[in-house]
Order: structure tokens, then sequence, then C-alpha cells
């Protein structure tokens, strides 16, 4: 009998083709249509030159880096103590490309119209390919306002900051060109409450703003300890302070940072996380005595604005895997995309991510704006808003978008698991869910102006009576002040899809607003594929399926 006839058991038939380079601009048109609508349409090379890269070899780059976790080491071979992490040469790749690119450095040194949009929308990209990254890239970017406030620290380490140079040596900062920041405030005791923070910083000579200080104590978070130096906040005398913390003293033996151990997290495997120890770490204050908090408050709000870009563009990358493997599978012979329920369902996900997507930017157009009291009151509240909610969506919607893919979205050949581990990070840090509920509340009630700002911004429904009944319905809500903060998810959730209502209205694609308000100011969108009757799910569907090759 002739066995070897019978090697081959089958033929590879009804499998969707690979994506691997594909440029994840030129496959994104709501990204392509937002990014000009707040002012980046000087950057659409850029963006476009970022898309290709993000698509191909940072995507390669990505799936490595995530293999290769980084490894601590504690001591050298001889007993030294060395306080090292060493990451995969793909982590490094994505890290230089970043920062050749301009991801942590464009609004601040080309401070143009878009500049924050661009930036966005490139970060948004590079989140797609490996999102791991991004924390060094946005404590980089975030740091920039806090460093500011203090102009003998500034004059130093910004150009350093800013430099598009990507410099991963072990060495001291004054032998580099461009260096990463990094932000530790969290402490075993007081999580969240940083007022209950213990470390403590000794002056080593005069005391105050931009003086040396020695820092004992702990933090139980500090992402990316091989960053160069970090933002942390330590108690003195008047209270808790904001001071820079480098990694080596000026004369360049280490700074008395000691790392405890790498966390083992559920995502975010690219980036260490670890335990730290200051053992009479030499540090500057940033800011004045006793106001910690608000000197760094500025960082926790663009810390916060990138986690909105970053899980809006975790959902834009679900989206686009799902869409594309239903535009080419077939069940039943009919393409999985043509079929009515799964229509219903890739066009509820395409209005997620595209209303993520919208509010992400427009959040980017208010920091393009920052002498304008309206957009910066705006600034301020939706960092709270678009943080909670958009991050909130994230693990669920990429969890259908999964399902849409049956097993082959369950398996580590693809990059669905990465992403559906890597979305709760967002969510949580720089504040869970009730922190931000609870600071929406405070930005309305205790700073003049945001309230009118909102409904401002609001204005009267554009013409839909359904967004109308929302906004009347909201107002009413907070005139209501009993028991809110009972509510403040709920009043958090209905300013968030009020203002994705009204900003996809504005930009005037009927198929996507009159969908996205039927299906998400109604109420019943308990779970992704129940739009109701009338949408246009074709049209959604259409607009979210990458055509590729280009």
């Amino acid at each position: 009998m002739n066995l070897h006839q019978y090697a081959e058991t089958h033929e590879v038939t009804n499998q969707p083709p690979s994506l691997d380079g594909a440029n994840l601009y030129r496959i994104d048109l709501p990204l392509q249509e937002w990014s000009r609508r707040y002012g980046a349409g000087w950057a659409q090379e850029r963006i476009d030159a970022y898309g290709a890269l993000a698509g191909g070899p940072l995507m390669a780059a990505g799936f490595l880096a995530n293999q290769n976790k980084p490894q601590f080491s504690s001591h050298d071979r001889y007993g030294h103590r060395i306080d090292l992490v060493e990451f995969h040469p793909a982590y490094h790749e994505l890290m230089r490309t970043a920062i050749e690119h301009g991801l942590p450095s464009l609004p601040w040194t080309d401070p143009r119209e878009g500049a924050h949009v661009a930036r966005a929308s490139m970060t948004y990209l590079h989140s797609q390919a490996e999102a791991g990254s991004g924390c060094p890239l946005t404590m980089t970017f975030a740091a920039v306002p806090a460093l500011k406030l203090q102009p003998e620290l500034a004059e130093y380490w910004l150009p350093k900051v800013l430099a598009t140079e990507y410099d991963p040596r072990n060495v001291g900062d004054r032998h580099k060109v461009g260096v990463t920041l990094g932000m530790a405030m969290t402490e075993k005791q007081g999580g969240t409450d940083v007022r209950a923070n213990t470390t403590r910083a000794y002056p080593v000579g005069a005391p105050g703003p931009g003086q040396a200080y020695e820092l004992v104590g702990h933090k139980w978070f500090c992402s990316a300890p091989m960053c160069d130096a970090f933002l942390t906040l330590a108690q003195t005398d008047k209270g808790l302070s904001c001071f820079l913390l480098p990694r080596h003293r000026p004369d360049d033996s280490r700074n008395q940072f000691y790392i405890q151990r790498l966390k083992n997290k559920l995502g975010n495997c690219s980036n260490a996380s670890s335990e730290v120890e200051f053992r009479g770490a030499l540090a500057w204050m940033i800011g004045e005595e006793g106001r910690g908090v608000p000197t760094i408050i500025e960082m926790v709000a663009m810390t916060r604005f990138d986690c909105m870009v970053g899980s809006s563009a975790l959902m834009r990358q679900a989206l686009t895997q799902a869409a594309h493997h239903c535009a080419h599978r077939q069940v039943g012979g009919r393409l999985l995309a043509e079929q009515p329920l799964m229509q219903n369902v890739l066009a509820d996900l395409a209005l997620e991510s595209e209303a993520a997507l919208a509010l992400s930017l427009r959040m980017g157009r208010a920091l393009d704006q920052p002498d304008d009291p309206h957009q910066a009151r705006f600034a301020r509240l939706i960092t709270a808003v678009g943080k909670y909610w958009i991050c909130k969506r994230a693990p669920a919607m990429i969890n259908e978008a999964a399902e849409c893919m049956g097993g082959a979205g369950y398996v580590e050949d693809s990059i669905l698991p990465r992403l559906y581990r890597e979305a709760p990070v967002n969510s949580t840090w720089e504040g869970s869910g009730n922190v931000q509920c609870l600071d929406v509340l405070r930005a309305l009630s205790k700073e003049p102006g945001v309230l009118d700002t909102l409904f401002a911004e609001l204005g009267d429904g554009h013409g839909d009576p359904r967004l109308a009944a929302h906004i009347g319905n909201l107002k009413a809500a907070f005139a209501d002040t009993a028991d809110i903060q009972y509510r403040a998810r709920q009043l958090s959730e209905d300013i968030a899809v009020g203002l994705q209502a009204k900003l996809l209205l504005e930009a005037g694609n009927t198929a996507v607003s009159d969908a996205f308000i039927a299906s998400r100011l109604s109420g019943n969108g308990r779970v992704y594929g129940v739009l109701p009757r009338g949408v246009d799910v074709a049209a959604l569907v259409q607009r979210s399926t990458p055509n590729w090759p280009l």
C-alpha cells in the first residue's frame, strides 16, 4: 500500500488573508477623518508613515516584546547590587521608533494647531502594535508641564526629555542626549490616597523648590524602572511635595533607588512594573513645598488622556482583526460579514470604536487650545469622563471582537488575547473607575464654569430630539444633588455618550450618528449586537473593514 499519498490530509481553505504589513492608518477611515477634523491635516503624511511602521515592523516587534518579558537582576555575578532590568531588543526597537518620531515630544517642540491631535493619532497607531511600551513614552510626554514649574531643573532636563534620541544604556543622564522619565506615587498603605504616603524627604542643605533632598521610603508601583528619572511624592514638614529623582547621581554613582521585584501582571507584559525603595535617594523638589499633588496633577491629566487614546487603540485593533476575519470567512456558504446577525455585532463594535476615537481626539483638540478658557475647562472635565468611559468599555468590546473570530480569536497566534489582557490596565492605572467619576463631580461642583462649559458643548441637541431629550435629562440629574456620589457612574456615562453623540452628529455621517444615538441613548444596549431596526449596518461594516492590500 502506498501511504505517502496520504501525507497531505487536506487543503487549507476559508481562511482570511494575512494583515501582516498593513498600513494601519490607510485602513482606518475614521482616523483619517477625525484627525483632519481636529486640526492635524498638516500631519497626515507623518501619521501615514507611522501607520506603515505600526502595521509592519512594530507589529512584529510587539509580539516578540510580549513573548520575551523584561528580566530583573538585583546583583551581578560578582555579588554587586546592580538593580538592572533587561529588555528584549524588540522592546528597544519600539521605544526607539516612537521617540525618533516624536511621540513623547511633538506637541512641546512644535506646538502648532493640531499638534496634540497628531501626536495622539500616532500614539493610537503605536498602541495597536504594542501597548506596553506606551507607559514610559506617556510618562516622558506627560512630565513636561510639571518640569516647567521649576525653571532651573527644566533648563537641564527638558532638552533631554524632548530630544528625539533613544538611549537605553545604564549610564548617568549627563552622558545622554535623550532620556525617558517615569512616575512613582503609589504606596502600599495608601494606593489612590497618595496623601497617606509615608515616604519622607530630608533637605540636604537649604529647603524649598529646586533644592536637593534625600528620600527614604517605598513605592508599591513604579513602572518602567529603567527610566532615567522619576517624578515622585514624599512628605516634608510642610506636607506632600513633588520631587524629581534621577537613577544616577551627578557624580555618576547609582542613586539609592532599589528595585525590590517586578510585578507579575495580567497584561502589559512588555513593560516592567516594579516595587522600589528609596534609601536616601537624592532628588530635587519641583513646585511649591507641600503642594505635591497640584504640582504633579498635570502629569496625571496627560497620562489619563493617553489612557483614553490607548483604550481606543486597543478597540480599533480588535475591530480591525474581527472585521477582516468576517470579510473573508464563510459559514454556510456565505461570508460572515454578509450575515444579518454578524452585521449587527460588527456594526455595534464599529460604533464603539469610532465614538471612542472621536472623544479622544476632541480632547486632543482642547489640549491644542490651552489659552481658550472653554477648551481648558472642557479638557479638565473630559480627562476624567473619557478616561472612565472609554477605558471601561474596552474589555467587553475586545471580548466581543474575539468572539467574532471564534477559536481563532482565543489563541495566542492572534493578537486578540494580548489586547484583551492589556485593556484593564488603562481603567486601573492613574485612578480606577470610581476615582474618575468622583473627579467628574469634583470638577463640576468646585471649578467655576465647568458645568456651563459642558452644556455649552452639548448644545441643544443639534436638531436631534433624542439627543435633546438626553441633554434635558442630564440637566435634571445634575439639578438633583441628593445621593449624587451614589449616581456618579451613571452621570459620567450620560455625559460621555451625550458628548459622543454630539460629536458624531457634527461630523455629518448620518449612518454613524443615527446608529449611535438609536443604540446608546435608548438604554437598551446591554450587550453588543442589539442595534435596533433601521440601522444601516452594511454601511458601518464597510466603513470599518480593512481594504487590504492597498
